[in-house]
Parts: structure tokens; C-alpha cells; sequence
């Protein structure tokens, strides 16, 4: 699946405004609320790992193996969800991924047992892959010209406000059961409701996709011309030439040409330069560490003697950070440039991953009585936050725009594939593997994830292109 991000924005080529920009922005809003799911079900996990881990009396490696179960459906959502939206619509696929949230909520919630748990996060997982996709696409395909770029950042912002109000309703859960994640509110442990409370949002968002109009490239592309110019005139405008922007999308359409895996062959090292950069830059966002963060960062800081109403209140805090840097870095991408951005992000998270790792190694006690030292706990609590802010304003966001712009035309579809694929399968291995590293040694862990942030410096120097200000047609 594509967009019609590139096509001109009417007829004779001149940037056009919509009659009623409030509706465009509630348009993409709606849309957004797949990324909202997305960062809700991402973080969620995190305020029911400790509960998790003692109401099933499973180790650290099992744990951390249910955690990461919705990766797997990640991956399958995310493969499946350009051809399901090709082929039925992208609304369709918005209300599909709308149903296997609620599904893996309710389930969630009430698991018989470990291994269904495990299943209900790959459905959820599967939802998740699907909006990863589907709602950065449809916005693309439903904005005006004049106004993509900010409203193709409500994914991203609705991505890390989704992570922050998770933190914040768990939080609220843990308060109502005095403190307790395993303590009981109406029936159910407080973990339960943390899932289950994902609901709301995933009915809201089905509801929300019968008041969005379908994407006008597909509409074109199932034969439904009248249909796709209606919806061009409420988005871009009723001033618009509708007939020449059906002609200029099916234009558009038929001379694409679909890459294929084959495509990305032909360096010494199989794939092509640009690929192998592609997944060097999705493999470094994740082995710096930062979904520890967010799918453990409760546990962390209990870990380390924190209380876990306290140890809530710091993941929801981290969360905020998070939403600061990622304004900071909508601002700056286009101003500073890719590179630069993305260096200052590198610099700035090993030298606060580092400043973690040495405060973690001052960690005393074992079992359920560990704590760090007054001072210690403070400068960990900063550095973490200060390494949530610096990936954020960099490569939280930079990556994700370089995936957009630097490969050729011929192959950005086929080679975007394959860089999101390498970035869930390194997702999945940090995820799966921190459990068992802060078992082993905590602060072993920080400077594992310091040497990836240290590394990705001459990769960036070397090899990442700087593609501000340069036309999709000049990557080559």
C-alpha cells in the first residue's frame, strides 16, 4: 500500500486549502487513534509485569517471553495490513484493527492461564502491526498538500501520548488498590483492570472509523471515481479541479511499479548499500534500549528499592519527557537537518545510558530487599529521563523520516518492509532478553545498551545520508 504523498495537489499543481481545515484535522485525528492504540498497548504491559510474574510463579525468561509475544503479531499485522487495505479499504482495516484491540483487552484481562495470556498479546500485537501501518498511509492519502507534514505528525504525537496516559491510568488503578498490583477493585486484581481499561480507547477508535471518509486513492483504485471526488472536495478543498486529481491519482497508480525482495539484492553483502543502512538505523533505534523504558520501567525502579505507587508516578513522568522531546524534534528535523539531529540524540544517550549503568552498579541488597543509595537513585532517575528525552528529539523520530526519504523509488516500498521487519526483530530481542540481563547484573545491562548508543555515532558519520531539503526523485 501506498500514498499519494508526492502527487501534486490539484490540477494545475498549486497548493490548495480545505473549506474547513477543523474537519481535515478531526479527519486525521480519528485516523491517528491507531497510533494512540498503538503506544496505550505498547506501555500498558508495563504496570502488570511485577503482578504478572507472581500470579503465574514464572521466572524471568518465561516473563519476558509473554511480554514480548505481541511483537510476533507486530511483525504478522504490520506484513499483511498494505495488501488487506489494498484490497477491502483502509477504514475496513482500521475497524478490523479496532476489533483485535477490544479482543485482546478483554482477554488480556481475564486469562486462564499463562499461555492464553500470551496469545490474546500476539492478537493484540496483530492490531497494533495493522495500525502501524494503515493510519500513517490513510493520512498521507487524505491530506492537503499544504498541510502533510504537521498533520502526518499526529501519528507520532498520538504514538507517545497513548505511552503517557497508559502510565497515568495505571498509576490511578495502582492508587485504587492501595498501592497493591495483585490488590482486588470490583472482583478483578488491579493488573486486570490495567489491561482490560484498553477497551475504552479501541471502541472509541471503530467508532470513530464510520465518521472518517474512506481514502480517495482507494476509492479511485476500486472504480468509485464519483465517490473519491467528494471526498477530495471535503478535504482539499472545494475550489479544486476533482476530475484532474482522480486523473493524476489513477495516473499515479498505474505507473507505479511494485518493488519485490529481489529488488534490494545486488551488494557484496547481499542487499543493496542503502538497504543494509535502512536496517542498521531500525536495528540501533532498539538495541539502545529504549523499550526497557516503557515495557519495564515500573519493575526497574522497583527493582532498585522504589515503592511501586512511586515507581508509577516516575514511568508517567518518563512518559511526559517523552512527548516534550518528540515536540522538540518536529520542530528541529527540518531546521537542523537529519544528521545533525540524530548525532546530538547518540552523544546524548550514551552519555546518559552510561551515567545509569554507573549509578545502577552501586545496587545493594538481593531478592525483594534491594535498594540504591539516596544519591545513586536520584542521578539513575535523571539520567533515565534524560535518555528518554534525547532519543525522543532524535532517533525517535529521525528514523522513521529517513525510512521515508532515502531510498529510490524503485525499491522504498520493498526495502521499508524489510527495515521495519529488522526493527521488530530487535525489538523483540531486547525485550525478551532484559529480564534475564537485570537478574545478571542491572548495570551490565545500561552498558550493553551505552556501547549501541557509542556505536551508532561513526555509523551515522559514515554511512546515514543527509536527506533534508532534497526531493524523494534525487535518492539514489
Amino acid at each position: 500500500m501506498t500514498s499519494t504523498a508526492n502527487a501534486p495537489a490539484s490540477g494545475g499543481g498549486n497548493p490548495v486549502h480545505p473549506d474547513h481545515l477543523g474537519h481535515v484535522i478531526f479527519i486525521t485525528a480519528a485516523a491517528a487513534m491507531g497510533g494512540f492504540l498503538f503506544g496505550y498497548d505498547s506501555s500498558v504491559i508495563n504496570g502488570a509485569v511485577e503482578a504478572i510474574r507472581d500470579r503465574f510463579d514464572v521466572g524471568s525468561a518465561v516473563l519476558a517471553q509473554v511480554i514480548a509475544a505481541a511483537l510476533i503479531g507486530c511483525a504478522i499485522g504490520a506484513a499483511t495490513a498494505g495488501r488487506l487495505a489494498d484490497r477491502i479499504g483502509r477504514i475496513r482495516c482500521m475497524q478490523i484493527a479496532s476489533i483485535l484491540f477490544t479482543a485482546s483487552a478483554i482477554g488480556s484481562a481475564l486469562p486462564f492461564a499463562l499461555w492464553d495470556l500470551a496469545m490474546w498479546r500476539v492478537i493484540g500485537g496483530f492490531g497494533i502491526g495493522m495500525a502501524s501501518v494503515i493510519g500513517p498511509a490513510y493520512i498521507a492519502e487524505v491530506s492537503p498538500a499544504a498541510y502533510r507534514g504537521r498533520l502526518a505528525s499526529f501519528q507520532q504525537a498520538a504514538i507517545v501520548i497513548g505511552i503517557a496516559v497508559s502510565q497515568l491510568v495505571n498509576w490511578g488503578i495502582l492508587n485504587l488498590a492501595d498501592g497493591d498490583q495483585r490488590g482486588e477493585i470490583g472482583g478483578l486484581e488491579a493488573w486486570q483492570w490495567m489491561l482490560g481499561v484498553m477497551v475504552v480507547p479501541a471502541v472509541l477508535y471503530g467508532l470513530l472509523s464510520f465518521a472518517i471518509p474512506e481514502s480517495p486513492r482507494f476509492l479511485v483504485s476500486v472504480g468509485r471515481t464519483d465517490k473519491a471526488k467528494e471526498v477530495l472536495r471535503e478535504v482539499e478543498g472545494s475550489g479544486i479541479d476533482a476530475d484532474a486529481r482522480v486523473r493524476e491519482i489513477d495516473h499515479s497508480m498505474r505507473s507505479e511499479v511494485k518493488s519485490t525482495f529481489k529488488d534490494l539484492l545486488g551488494g557484496r553483502f547481499g542487499f543493496l548499500p542503502i538497504v543494509w543502512i535502512g536496517i542498521g538505523l531500525s536495528v540501533f533505534q532498539q538495541l539502545v534500549g529504549i523499550n526497557v523504558i516503557f515495557y519495564y520501567s515500573s519493575s526497574l525502579w522497583q527493582s532498585v528499592g522504589i515503592d511501586a505507587s512511586s515507581s508509577f508516578l516516575y514511568s508517567f513522568e518518563t512518559s511526559v519527557v517523552n512527548i516534550i522531546g518528540t515536540v522538540i524534534a518536529m520542530i528541529f528535523v527540518d531546521r537542523l537537518g537529519r544528521k545533525p539531529l540524530a548525532l546530538i540524540g547518540s552523544i546524548g544517550m550514551a552519555l546518559s545510558l552510561g551515567t545509569a549503568a554507573w549509578a545502577f552498579s552501586f545496587k545493594t541488597g538481593t531478592g525483594d530487599d534491594i535498594s540504591l543509595p539516596h544519591a545513586q537513585g536520584i542521578i539513575a532517575l535523571v539520567a533515565a529521563n534524560l535518555f528518554v528525552l534525547f532519543f525522543a528529539l532524535s532517533w525517535g523520530v529521525v528514523v522513521w523520516v529517513l525510512l521515508g526519504e532515502m531510498f529510490p523509488g524503485r525499491i522504498r516500498a520493498a526495502a521499508l518492509g524489510v527495515a521495519a521487519a529488522a526493527q521488530w526483530i530487535a525489538n523483540w530481542v531486547i525485550t525478551v532478553t532484559f529480564p534475564s540481563l537485570s537478574d545478571w547484573n542491572l548495570s551490565g545491562a545500561y552498558m550493553i545498551y551505552t556501547f549501541f548508543a557509542l556505536l551508532s555515532i561513526p555509523f551515522i558519520l559514515k554511512w546515514v545520508p543527509e536527506t533534508k531539503g532534497k526531493a524523494l526523485e534525487e535518492m539514489g
